[in-house]
């Protein structure tokens, strides 16, 4: 008798706190706010203004941090400014949401490519294979970007090769 009114307290609380969970959104339910702000971003992608572009991805992102699709348009945005190492961050972004996300496994691996980390490109196609069910044509192409970067590797490592070099010999002394 004596937890009763604490035993009664604390489950009103779980179910509160449970009767609340299940009123929020779903993972897929995104912000109409952001998917329009991401679109306005792709207008201004696709005319090349980039920089307009980053600021509308952002927008989007402030609305609704769950827009996997406005981090992967940032994403691409950056990458076309030549940020590479930008685009990989987002393109993390997008696969924290959906690990699965065969678009982005796709478009990152291309960048670490494009970076040189061909082993983390490795990593992202072999992903990708275990995904893939039908259409492999993106696979094949980053498998055969993957080999050549590795191939063009090797060669640099080889045509740098170090010969070692001696100072001038000493004359020879006479006897």
């Amino acid at each position: 008798m004596r937890f009763s009114p604490a035993a009664i307290a604390l489950s009103l609380t779980l179910a509160v706190m449970s009767s609340a969970s299940i009123g929020g959104r779903a993972d897929d339910d995104i912000d109409a706010r952001s998917i329009a702000l991401t679109q306005t971003g792709n207008q201004e992608a696709g005319a090349g203004r980039f920089d307009n572009a980053i600021s509308w991805y952002e927008s989007a992102l402030a609305v609704d941090p769950r827009n996997r699709a406005a981090y992967i348009a940032m994403a691409r945005a950056v990458k076309a400014q030549g940020l590479n190492g930008k685009a990989i961050r987002f393109y993390k972004e997008a696969l924290e949401l959906e690990p699965n996300d065969q678009v982005a496994l796709a478009e990152q691996a291309d960048v670490m490519i494009a970076k040189g980390a061909i082993e983390q490109a490795g990593k992202n196609i072999a992903r990708l294979k275990t995904l893939c069910r039908s259409d492999c044509a993106a696979v094949d192409r980053l498998s055969l970007a993957s080999s050549k970067a590795t191939e063009k590797q090797q060669m640099q490592a080889s045509a740098v090769e170090m010969k070692p070099t001696v100072g001038a010999a000493p004359a020879p002394q006479p006897n």
